[in-house]
């Protein structure tokens, strides 16, 4: 079972239900997954179990981003070993910053994108025109109720410039946010159907002109922080009455010199979660 985001067709309009496999279900009262992550977890699950109404094809719903309203995405950065050493090799005078923030008790976690510049599955995403060096991160995403409990999980694109945060780390905000720098899909696996979320493999593919020229596979256990710990750091000073988002660090990041490139196809799948394919475009002007 997944909750997904989708264009109705009924209405034309962004709806929100139950995707079984085989028919997305599109129960009446509800529009937005903000109204959603509202609810407790436990009366998230109930909805779910419950939810009743017309009934579209799986295969025939448009999907759109399983973000919306007044939902936020965050991310955790050097969460995983690969992280810390990529960030290591990639900074000129801070290294040490990313050696003492992976074994800190306190994580790094900085705002990553409103929901409205979100992309999705099938959708675009960008890199800075500004910026020599370029990847993306694969992340596993939780879907975090207004109360801060993980009520479900989504995959996570963190686009990012290696080269401009690899100047100065307080250049991050320039090399992650950004309108193309953030996609989120292609839905909501909920977290009472993913038994251990630590044992997820997670795969990353990079075509180019019809060939792979980058692919590798990691796992959630080889993360280095507990999931609702970074949940409860995100919710420990700020209030997000519709949910978030919170992307928990990458341990698939390409080597240098490596870079996306306009025309790029990125497809990342997490076992269980899901698998979200986007396409690369170079500067704000083609993401537009």
């Amino acid at each position: 079972m997944h909750i997904v985001r989708f264009v109705s067709p009924l209405t034309g309009a962004a709806a929100v239900g139950v995707d079984d496999g085989e028919h997305v279900v599109e129960p009446a009262g509800v529009t937005t997954v903000g109204e959603l992550l509202r609810l407790p977890a436990a009366e998230l699950r109930e909805w779910c179990a419950a939810a009743d109404g017309p009934r579209h094809p799986s295969a025939s719903v448009r999907r759109l981003a399983p973000v919306d309203g007044r939902m936020e995405v965050w991310a955790a950065g050097v969460t995983y070993r690969r992280s810390r050493e990529a960030r290591v090799v990639e900074s000129e005078r801070s290294a040490d910053v990313y050696e003492l923030v992976y074994d800190a008790e306190r994580p790094e976690l900085f705002f990553k994108s409103a929901a409205w510049k979100v992309s999705g599955d099938g959708g675009r995403v960008s890199v800075r025109a500004d910026s020599e060096i370029d990847v993306p991160e694969p992340e596993l995403g939780l879907v975090l109720n207004a109360a801060g409990e993980i009520a479900g999980y989504t995959v996570v694109d963190d686009v990012s410039s290696r080269s401009i945060e690899g100047v100065n780390p307080l250049y991050l905000p320039q090399a992650k946010i950004y309108l193309g720098g953030c996609a989120v899909g292609p839905a909501i696996r909920p977290a009472w159907e993913v038994p251990d979320p630590y044992a997820l493999d997670i795969t990353l593919t990079i075509v180019r002109a019809g060939e792979t020229v980058w692919d590798g596979k990691a796992s959630t256990a080889e993360l280095n922080r507990r999931l609702d710990d970074l949940a409860g750091y995100l919710f420990r000073a700020d209030d997000f009455p519709d949910g978030a988002v919170l992307a928990t660090g990458t341990s698939l990041v390409p080597d240098l010199p490596f870079t996306l490139t306009d025309g790029d196809t990125v497809t990342i799948g997490i076992a269980e979660v899901g698998t979200l394919t986007t396409s690369v475009v170079r500067g704000l002007a083609a993401m537009r």
